[in-house]
């Protein structure tokens, strides 16, 4: 009896093995180029989250398939098509940035592959797009975030500097100026730039002219940072507020001093854990990197993938991307490393925005906003 037993349990471990399956999933990060200070910490969110949850409840392994898209469109649109085409992943996270994260969703969604996005913060990304998603707040909820905060501070005058050739600063600077006029400020000039450029005295000498209580800089960290050293350079000393797309220790590194007192939104504060499942992962981080201060978008990384297996483990069938797409829209309360998340039908998350502060260096926290 006992024979027959061992050789029941032999055959059934043998049959769970052989069911159990590697299942892909695709990554689309900046990991060098101009973006890859964000792509890196993003990426080691996702890697992090998979060494803790590799499996699947069912037994199936996620094996992340990571590509480098260099932050271009063209390279982004190429690494999306090889992970749908080539090595046939059931979903893909990334890209980062909101220009190339719709690039990424405009090839997905024809296919029927679902994305989530860490960071893309443009409204319109998942218009339209059935298989868009995001774990990130949006650009209107941040652009009231820093209204309404200037609003506190009793700033009624603004200069707003946008980088035309990204949509994420078209987006988050037409969020702002209309809430802030909502609020009964007053836009006194928007200065137009594109990324890569380096000189920005002749903008800085238009802020002086027009006098502002405040700067608004809804730019990534390279052209953010130059601006503000080459402000204490010529003398411009005005308060300067950015959104997420500064959130991170190269902004820091490349504007030196010139920072000190600069303000910005982000989605997560490693000093301040919302929970205790994201306390842990802050300790995790530390443990494996040996590193105790966690970028915002490491959290953010790390959210994408728990999400993504938390809809996977709700479907029959973890490889119908159809259905995990379906549980993502049914996201609710969960319980992120960056807080609590919740997706709508349209691919839109709800959740809390924090501010900081540079101080000495350091990105300090300030206070959390809640929707």
């Amino acid at each position: 009896m006992k024979k027959i037993l061992s050789i029941a349990l032999a055959s059934a471990l043998t049959c769970s093995v052989v069911m159990a399956k590697e299942i892909k999933v695709g990554a689309v990060m900046p990991m060098s180029g101009p973006l890859a200070a964000y792509g890196q910490v993003t990426n080691l969110g996702v890697e992090l989250a998979n060494k803790l949850q590799p499996t699947l409840k069912n037994g199936d392994t996620i094996k992340i398939v990571l590509l480098d898209n260099k932050g271009d469109k063209v390279e982004t649109a190429n690494a999306t098509t090889r992970l749908i085409s080539s090595d046939n992943v059931v979903a893909i996270l990334g890209a980062l940035t909101s220009t190339n994260t719709a690039q990424t969703i405009a090839i997905a969604d024809k296919k029927q592959i679902p994305v989530i996005a860490s960071v893309a913060t443009n409204d319109k990304l998942t218009e339209k797009r059935e298989f868009a998603n995001r774990v990130c707040f949006t650009d209107s909820f941040q652009g009231e975030v820093v209204a309404n905060f200037a609003k506190d501070q009793g700033y009624k005058t603004a200069v707003v500097i946008v980088d035309q050739s990204q949509v994420y600063s078209l987006g988050l600077s037409k969020a702002f100026e209309m809430a802030f006029k909502k609020n009964g400020g007053k836009i006194v000039k928007t200065i137009k730039i594109t990324s890569g450029d380096k000189d920005f005295k002749a903008v800085v000498s238009q802020i002086k002219e027009t006098n502002p209580d405040f700067m608004f800089l809804p730019l990534y960290h390279p052209e953010a940072s130059m601006i503000a050293r080459q402000s204490k350079q010529l003398g411009l000393d005005k308060p300067m507020f950015s959104g997420d797309g500064v959130a991170n220790q190269t902004f820091i590194d490349l504007g030196g001093d010139s920072v000190n007192g600069y303000m910005f939104t982000d989605f997560f504060d490693y000093t301040n854990p919302p929970s205790q499942k994201s306390a842990d992962f802050v300790a995790y981080h530390e443990k494996e990197t040996g590193n105790k201060e966690m970028n915002s978008f490491t959290a953010l990384g790390a959210d994408t993938y728990n999400v993504l297996i938390d809809a996977m483990n709700r479907c029959e069938d973890p490889t119908n991307s159809i259905c995990i797409n379906e549980q993502i829209k049914k996201t609710t309360a969960f319980d992120g490393v960056s807080g609590k998340i919740t997706i709508n039908n349209e691919g839109n998350a709800t959740r809390s925005a924090v501010i900081k502060e540079i101080k000495d260096g350091k990105a300090v926290f300030k206070a959390t906003v809640n929707p």
